[in-house]
């Protein structure tokens, strides 16, 4: 199973940290599995705080490729200006302020493993079309260089966009979906898991204080059962961690 498993570079999860006992998560649970055993493209779908980080590293993991490094990219935070350069290097002097020796990209560095960009959808068209044509030709060109480097990724992606929506309006290249869209898994919003809020919320509650040391009343897993968790799981871990570290 991943659970016996070293951690591979660059991940802090495996697929049995999705904690829940919904069916739905069950679902998720064993595509995801199937997912690993591929080398296919997965994009993501879900609201923010479903947990497609922890998957995307959970397929790592439980991949062929889990010994090779796993390379996170958050293209929303990533400055316009640097984008190419950050995903696909570049040599010396290839512009105002690039490093006198070149920079390795995020493609090189997660060379032989899984390359997992989340937030897809908030890459400027530009770089969504050069990021189309590598995965399309297998190889980057660093920025200011001329000859290309072959490159061994798989690629996670992910977004909380809705796709025709972000696809109409122009965020979303139609081509790079296309491509990206081999095997889609959707992670379902907390909401629409019965009964995992509370099962959750009494997790992160024993993480913080330990085994049985606290316990809920029951009002308050009450009305975690009724709440509608907009920010999902990674509202609810928030709201435990900060709220009752404080309790002695």
């Amino acid at each position: 199973s991943d659970m016996a498993a070293p951690r591979p570079l660059g991940t802090r999860y495996a697929l049995h940290h999705l904690l829940g006992e919904a069916a739905v998560l069950d679902e998720v649970r064993r595509f995801a599995r199937a997912c690993a055993r591929t080398d296919l493209p997965v994009l993501l779908l879900g609201e923010s705080g479903t947990g497609k980080e922890v998957v995307a590293q959970g397929i790592h993991a439980a991949s062929p490729r889990a010994a090779a490094p796993f390379v996170a990219v958050n293209c929303a935070a990533l400055p316009r200006e640097l984008i190419e350069s950050e995903l696909f290097g570049h040599v010396a002097g290839a512009f105002s302020g690039a490093r006198r020796e070149g920079a390795v990209g995020k493609f090189e560095a997660a060379n032989g493993g899984t390359l997992f960009l989340d937030e897809i959808g908030e890459l400027p068209p530009a770089a969504q079309a050069s990021l189309l044509r590598v995965l399309q030709e297998g190889e980057i060109t660093r920025l200011g260089a001329t000859a290309g480097r072959t490159v061994d990724v798989r690629i996670i992606a992910a977004t909380n966009r809705d796709i025709p929506t972000a696809i109409a309006s122009g965020m979303l290249r139609d081509d790079l979906y296309h491509r990206l869209n081999v095997l889609t898994v959707s992670l379902p919003p907390l909401r629409a898991r019965k009964g995992d809020a509370v099962l959750l919320a009494q997790h992160f509650l024993t993480q913080v204080h330990g085994t049985f040391a606290r316990e809920f009343a029951p009002e308050v897993l009450r009305a975690f059962a009724a709440y509608r968790w907009p920010g999902n799981v990674r509202e609810l871990e928030n709201l435990v961690t900060v709220s009752y570290t404080h309790l002695t």
